[in-house]
């Protein structure tokens, strides 16, 4: 099955993760077939928190990939904050 989830990087307490598409049996920072964007929960001053290609997510759901809890809650925040902008 295909997953659209998070996978970590940045360094020790300072987490970074990408939002990226990915068979559910890879591992979770292993191989990926498509980077969507990514979410920074410890981002300051101007630097953007989330980022995040709607349209392709919208893609892959429609191609029967699964979201994950946070990915979804991720998802309907850029999407809030796309149309108030």
């Amino acid at each position: 099955m295909v997953k659209i989830r998070l996978t970590r990087g940045g360094a020790k307490k300072r987490p970074f993760y990408h939002i990226v598409v990915t068979d559910s049996r890879n591992k979770r920072d292993g191989r990926a077939i498509e980077r969507l964007g990514f979410y920074n929960p410890v981002a300051a001053g101007n630097d953007p928190r989330l980022q995040l290609d709607t349209d392709r997510v919208q893609h892959w759901v429609g191609h029967g990939a699964q979201l994950t809890d946070k990915v979804r809650m991720l998802v309907k925040e850029a999407t809030a904050a796309k149309s108030a902008a």
